[in-house]
C-alpha cells in the first residue's frame, strides 16, 4: 500500500471492534522530513528512512533536528568510532539511547527511564540513579594531621 511520500510495507490494518487496534507497521520513506519520523507515535509503528551510506554526518544532524521530542533512539553499527560519533551528536536527542540493542525501553529497577525535550521532563521511575538528578554529588575530604612531607615514597632517591 502506498500513502503519500510513504510506503506501507507490512502491516497498516486497523480494527475497532474491539477497542483500537492497530496492527504491527513497518513504513519506508524516502523523505527525511515524513511526519511519522518527526511525531512521537505510542503504537507498533515503526517508520524508516534509508540514507545514503556518504551522508552518514548529515543524516546524524538530520536527526538530531527532526522532532521536538527525544523519548528513545538508537543505533546499530560494528564501526565503534560511528559509535562515538553518534552518541556525541545525539547526546540530546533521546532520554534512554541504546547501542545495537532494541529500542524498546528501560530495564525497569535497574535504569531511569523518561524523556528528553517535549518527551517529558527526563529521568521519572527506575533505579536509585533516578536520584542524581536531584542532588548535587560532592566529596569532601579533611586532614587532621597536617603533612609533614609532600613527596611520594616511589619518587624517592635509592
Amino acid at each position: 500500500m502506498r500513502k503519500k511520500n510513504a510506503k506501507i510495507l507490512s502491516g497498516g490494518g486497523a480494527k475497532s471492534d474491539v477497542g483500537y487496534f492497530i496492527e504491527p507497521t513497518f513504513i519506508e520513506t524516502k523523505d527525511p522530513n515524513y511526519r511519522l519520523l518527526c511525531e512521537e507515535i505510542f503504537g507498533p509503528v515503526v517508520t524508516a528512512y534509508v540514507y545514503p551510506d556518504d551522508k552518514w554526518e548529515e543524516t546524524l544532524q538530520l536527526v538530531d533536528r527532526t522532532s521536538p521530542y527525544a523519548l528513545t533512539g538508537a543505533v546499530f553499527a560494528n564501526d565503534r568510532a560511528a559509535v562515538r560519533q553518534a552518541l556525541c551528536v545525539l547526546r540530546n536527542a533521546a532520554g534512554n539511547f541504546y547501542i545495537n540493542d532494541k529500542p524498546t525501553g528501560a530495564v525497569v529497577g535497574q535504569q531511569p527511564f523518561g524523556g528528553a525535550r517535549g518527551s517529558g521532563t527526563n529521568d521519572k521511575a527506575g533505579s536509585k540513579l533516578n536520584l542524581v538528578r536531584w542532588v548535587n554529588a560532592r566529596t569532601i575530604k579533611e586532614t587532621f594531621v597536617p603533612p609533614r612531607e609532600f613527596g611520594y615514597p616511589f619518587m624517592k632517591e635509592a
